[in-house]
């Protein structure tokens, strides 16, 4: 869970770099070997977009819910 702006930004730059890598291996990866890894990186962008909204949606003042896994 992102519970600063520092974290926020480590965030959107890890998801922009999944993205980038997704791009890259769009051509230069097999579909056999894309589909294999595509699903991977969708995944973990996916999860990490959603910690993202859930952090930019939430007033500054409210409290950071921490869940137990």
């Amino acid at each position: 869970m992102i519970q600063n702006d520092i974290e926020l930004k480590t965030s959107q730059e890890r998801i922009a770099y999944f993205q980038d890598l997704l791009l890259q291996l769009r051509v230069k990866a097999s579909a056999e070997e894309f589909s294999l890894v595509s699903s991977g990186y969708r995944a973990e962008i996916e999860k990490m977009q959603e910690e993202v909204l859930e952090y930019l949606t939430r007033h500054v003042s409210e409290p950071i819910q921490v869940t137990k896994a």
